[in-house]
């Protein structure tokens, strides 16, 4: 039965690129995908982009292809990625650009656009999930609109030859697909067969989780060498049943444990996992060891999909400004809390205004509140953390402003402050016909 192995070389935009390198140096694969995009990540670019044309893509874009594209044109890997964000045209020339450099010719890439709905979304005006009011309602606080691409363009790239295929918001699972489409020949109504395939792409998607890095909880659940993570390995069978492996000698491990706990990340209900491919269902799904570092995948099925897609689109939230400083030694709690309380009573004073306000003492009570954080003896240190949401950034820079005053005017023993001012982007999300999204694939020879 034919196979075919693809490894995922990143699971967010800021991942480590040495295991991507080993992938392709010595996984035997025969796709190398980059899944590099997360919700908020594309409305970020897009303001990169809106400052400068050329940019909106990854940043690291660059470093990548330097790093694999010699090893994958020697070996006739092909690589996928969502590298393109807001600018996967400016994606496929700086790629261009980078294997010029190299030395690299007869490569054939490809760029997949038609995420961007914005045109769409402002002319069907359709209504937010999370709110329940008209998309113009947001007026002029509306920056992105960007629609989660399936499987499909992504296949007609490799149908065409390309050798790097780079789009936009596609759906992380989607990425995987394409090539199991592509080399197998499902059709977009094979709905198990892309159910299973949307089963191994869940598992790959965020790289080094299912071996054995989100795992890892010392004492309980060891993982070896996580300072050399091996990323993950699919080897796929025409019938979407896998072997999820890795690089021999690698660090991480791969079990069924890992692939479970990966399995049912993010998943809000496994029996009706919505994608732009199918509705797949994973409540069948059977994971069993296979060798070493070795996890057999089968089970997954599938259910037509869906007439409608998911849009993130993003808007302007105003702005966050954040304060910090340390307090350590004896007393150093009670210290913390009298100066939160100065620079609450200090933003009153001032006259401040800011539409959320959070204050939190970091190693007390920062992830889980006052209420339900256990007693466990008070800290030697802690640093405490104001943070406000303001409508503009004067009045987020002087939150920052005050906590750095705690510097002179107390309490004592204040130190390592910091402060900064951040744009906020929120994410909101709508529903569209898929009628109105049209992709289109540029092809590009060098």
């Amino acid at each position: 039965m034919k196979t075919i192995r693809i490894g995922c070389g990143a699971g967010y935009a800021g991942d480590r690129i040495e295991p991507a390198v080993e992938l392709a140096e010595k996984g035997k694969i025969r796709y190398l995908v980059f899944e590099c995009l997360a919700e908020r990540t594309i409305a970020l670019a897009l303001q990169a982009r809106r400052r400068d044309p050329a940019k909106g893509f990854d940043e690291l874009l660059g470093r990548r292809m330097e790093a694999v594209l010699p090893a994958c044109r020697e070996r006739g890997i092909k690589i996928i990625t969502n590298m393109g964000a807001a600018n996967p045209l400016g994606a496929l020339e700086a790629t261009r650009k980078k294997a010029m450099q190299l030395g690299i010719r007869g490569l054939k890439l490809a760029a997949v656009t038609g995420d961007d709905v914005l045109d769409p979304i402002l002319r069907e005006n359709p209504i937010i999930v999370e709110t329940g009011e008209r998309v113009s309602g947001l007026k002029d606080r509306l920056v992105s609109a960007n629609a989660y691409l399936g499987a499909e363009p992504l296949s007609e790239a490799l149908q065409k030859g390309a050798d790097v295929v780079i789009t936009g918001r596609v759906a992380d699972p989607s990425l995987f697909l394409a090539p199991l489409m592509f080399e197998f020949g499902w059709r977009p109504y094979d709905w198990d067969r892309l159910g299973q395939g949307t089963v191994v792409g869940h598992l790959l998607e965020c790289a080094g989780q299912v071996t054995g890095g989100y795992f890892a909880v010392p004492g309980l659940k060891d993982v070896p060498d996580l300072a050399r993570l091996g990323y993950p390995v699919a080897e796929v069978s025409e019938d979407g049943s896998a072997v999820i492996t890795k690089v021999k000698g690698s660090g991480g491990r791969v079990t069924p444990a890992t692939c479970k706990e990966q399995l049912l990340y993010e998943i809000h209900d496994p029996s009706q996992y919505i994608t732009p491919d199918v509705v797949a269902d994973f409540t069948g799904v059977k994971i069993e060891a296979s060798g070493e570092d070795a996890v057999t995948v089968r089970g997954g099925r599938g259910c037509p999909r869906t007439d409608s897609l998911k849009v993130c689109i993003g808007c302007l939230d105003g702005f966050i400004g954040e304060g910090q400083i340390s307090y350590g030694g004896a007393g150093a709690v009670a210290r913390a809390k009298l100066a939160r309380d100065i620079v609450l009573e200090r933003l009153e004073l001032a006259g401040i205004r800011y539409d959320e306000i959070r204050t939190e003492l970091i190693g007390v009570d920062a992830l889980h509140g006052q209420d339900i954080t256990r007693n466990t003896g008070e800290p030697y240190e802690v640093r405490l953390r104001v943070a406000g949401r303001t409508r503009t950034p004067d009045e987020a820079l002087r939150i920052g402003n005050e906590v750095e005053t705690l510097y002179t005017n107390g309490p004592a023993g204040g130190g390592g402050a910091s402060k900064a001012v951040r744009e906020v982007i929120a994410m909101l999300s709508v529903l569209i016909p898929r009628s109105l999204i049209k992709t289109t694939l540029h092809i590009e020879e060098i």
